[in-house]
């Protein structure tokens, strides 16, 4: 006969809730007890059925995951985190890639989330219609982008105060004519590009650097962008001595036409970046580095924390921190080019 929960409790001397628990990897068991009770399961041959559990507890044991580009290096970290976290507490993930604004919509008219899931984990920014929509699952929410919503949890960083840092680097260096390659394109309700872009801003105000327009280019926030924009800062009539790229992955693509164009950096150009990719030591970007994955397995943790204490109050927001990371790509101005 296959021996059951309520065997592995009587032989452990526990009852059948701290067998779930310490089976599942749940806080609550001593090391020990779970110890003891991991052997007398595998004495016994038990093994903990999904389906039983979920009779049990009422839950599903699966999270939600809505995202807009799954294939993007920033989102795939996140989401890649978030994810070895939720598997060692025993959780499934049911993923959604709304990267089209029909997908999105559709997703939210539709809401395939419901009953179906424990929790949700957003990597967009919802807007007041769709973060009531996900509100209604009557489940605990999260988000790792942007500011936070009523109701969601949110994990992040303060994007304005790393771009001040990246900006101010370039000015302390004495550059005068900075450009900065942004991502005004991204999706509506995504707070990064507004709050880096007026950083920006209110560092070259500080500094009584008059604002250029023609020096701000939006590259997408992608390598490729990186490169349309670093081509198009250097075709204006006064290129500028230094770029901060609001992400790594755009900065990349800026060092590539850089060197295409047979320009030094940093002696030509100065590049600051900021994310701290991991292939940003490789190339030695000076760049803003943030807990990318740390910021997806802290929202898990928090998500199974609600799960586990759901009378308990969450945090509305938990802020990472950020440094600035001086590497190769940043030098003062060359004083045989122009200022």
């Amino acid at each position: 006969m296959t021996a059951s929960i309520t065997d592995v409790a009587r032989a452990a001397g526990v009852s059948a809730s701290t067998v779930s628990r310490a089976l599942r990897g749940r806080p609550g068991v001593s090391d020990e007890v779970r110890a003891q009770i991991t052997a007398v399961a595998a004495e016994l041959g038990y093994t903990a059925s999904r389906s039983a559990s979920s009779l049990a507890s009422g839950r599903t044991f699966t999270v939600g995951v809505i995202a807009p580009y799954v294939g993007r290096w920033f989102f795939g970290t996140v989401l890649d985190a978030a994810e070895k976290v939720f598997s060692a507490a025993g959780y499934d993930l049911l993923l959604y890639n709304l990267g089209t604004p029909e997908a999105r919509k559709r997703f939210f008219a539709k809401l395939p989330l419901r009953k179906r899931v424990d929790a949700v984990l957003s990597l967009l920014i919802p807007d007041e219609q769709e973060a009531a929509a996900l509100r209604s699952l009557g489940v605990p929410l999260a988000t790792t982008v942007g500011g936070a919503r009523e109701g969601f949890t949110a994990v992040g960083i303060d994007d304005h105060a790393g771009a001040t840092g990246a900006v101010r680097h370039l000015v302390n260096l004495g550059h005068r004519r900075i450009g900065m390659i942004s991502g005004a394109s991204e999706p509506l309700h995504w707070t990064t590009p507004v709050q880096r872009r007026q950083a920006y801003l209110d560092v070259l105000a500080d500094a009584g650097i008059a604002h250029d327009p023609a020096l701000e280019v939006d590259g997408g926030y992608t390598v490729e962008g990186g490169e349309r924009a670093m081509t198009e800062l250097l075709a204006a009539s006064r290129p500028p001595t230094a770029v901060f790229a609001q992400s790594d992955e755009m900065a990349m693509g800026a060092l590539r036409v850089l060197r295409r164009h047979r320009l030094a950096v940093p002696d030509d150009v100065s590049v600051v970046g900021f994310d701290d990719h991991e292939l940003a030591e490789v190339i030695g970007l000076t760049t803003v580095a943030q807990p990318v994955a740390g910021q997806g397995a802290e929202a898990a943790r928090l998500l199974l924390d609600r799960l586990d204490r759901p009378d308990a109050e969450p945090p509305r927001r938990v802020q990472m921190p950020i440094r600035l990371v001086l590497r190769e790509t940043t030098a003062p101005p060359n004083p045989r080019g122009p200022q």
